[in-house]
């Protein structure tokens, strides 16, 4: 119907009745969109027939205006009524396409990852527990009397010496032992928690100690300056070497697997007497099964039960110490140390289970 036409009032009322037959099967809110345009855009129908009734004659253009009226408030309610209806029905199809079933099974990935050495530190401290051991943890800046005094280091030990120790800067206050004066130092072994566990919990006595030690070493691909020892200790009434070496094969066991087993070598240490130096074998050893030095041991020597006030004619120890870092560089076929202090993630997901 062109703008000029004259007036029809049926072709008009066909084809807005048309429209809203096509109202009511329009599915998609882009339908409607195109319909609203054919039958109320600027061109449309009900347009053109509003614009022609200024052409008819005065006893006609009440009623044709009635008309066009009607048939716009008719198209309109229908349309706004199924836009409602698509509406609905268009986000109902949205929510079902993003809908989440919450009882599928879902591996959820971290955005980082736990270091080896923590799940390490932490299976040796549930080894311990599962045998009745308690797990002891000193302070990291420690008293010298505690790191070195308590444990049989003469004045003049090379340990002690600048080059081996890291020593704390304005020391001169009374430490945790009580003595006013004695230098405080970064702890350079566990074994410094040993005699403060014997003179607070007493005896008996099976405690092991893990955690960071310090010395003055530099980075390469097998020492570092801050790494991580556990050392245990046994203090009671008639424990014998025997009782070392069934606590060692059972850690040997527990790191490296059922084939694995340790020895002991005559050695020297200021803290124990006699000392062995820790062998381990194990079948996985880089070059085939053998050999290698673990850690180093020995029964508690009396000077040290008598720094923690015991007599050592009625109380025995044995202690030993292996290092964190070297345990799992022998585990795993870890050729370089500075994997582990990187914190490349990449090199952490490896020890992931699942990963």
């Amino acid at each position: 119907m062109s703008q000029d036409a004259v007036f029809d009032a049926q072709a008009v009322t066909d084809a807005v009745n048309a429209g809203v037959d096509e109202i009511a099967q329009a599915s998609s809110s882009e339908e409607l969109a195109s319909i609203r345009t054919r039958y109320a855009g600027p061109q449309s129908v009900l347009t053109l027939a509003g614009r022609s009734l200024g052409s008819l004659p005065a006893d006609r253009r009440k009623d044709a205006g009635k008309l066009v009226g009607r048939l716009k408030a008719e198209f309109g309610r229908a349309l706004a009524a199924r836009q409602a209806d698509v509406s609905r029905e268009e986000e109902e199809r949205v929510l079902a396409s993003q809908k989440v079933d919450m009882t599928l099974p879902v591996r959820r990935k971290p955005l980082g990852s736990r270091h080896p050495l923590a799940k390490l530190m932490e299976d040796v401290e549930d080894l311990f527990v599962s045998m009745g051991w308690q797990i002891s943890q000193g302070p990291e800046v420690e008293s010298e009397w505690y790191d070195f005094d308590a444990l049989n280091f003469g004045p003049d030990h090379p340990a002690r010496q600048m080059q081996d120790t890291f020593y704390v800067k304005g020391n001169q206050a009374r430490d945790a032992a009580g003595f006013v004066g004695s230098n405080m130092v970064l702890r350079t072994q566990t074994s410094s928690d040993q005699v403060r566990a014997l003179l607070t919990r007493g005896v008996p006595l099976y405690i092991a100690c893990p955690g960071r030690v310090f010395r003055t070493d530099e980075l390469d691909a097998t020492h570092t300056p801050v790494f991580h020892q556990c050392e245990a200790l046994a203090v009671d009434r008639n424990l014998t070497m025997a009782d070392l070496k069934g606590v060692l094969d059972k850690l040997a066991v527990a790191m490296f697997g059922p084939e694995a087993k340790s020895r002991l070598r005559p050695s020297y240490f200021p803290f124990t007497e006699p000392s062995a130096e820790l062998d381990l074998w194990f079948p996985d050893k880089k070059g085939g099964p053998g050999w290698i030095e673990w850690g180093g041991c020995g029964m508690v020597n009396p000077n040290v039960l008598k720094s923690a006030g015991l007599d050592p004619d009625k109380y025995t120890g044995f202690a030993f110490g292996v290092g964190m870092e070297r345990t799992l560089l022998l585990r795993h076929d870890i050729n370089d140390m500075h994997d582990l202090v990187e914190g490349d993630v990449r090199f952490s997901k490896q020890f992931v289970m699942g990963e």
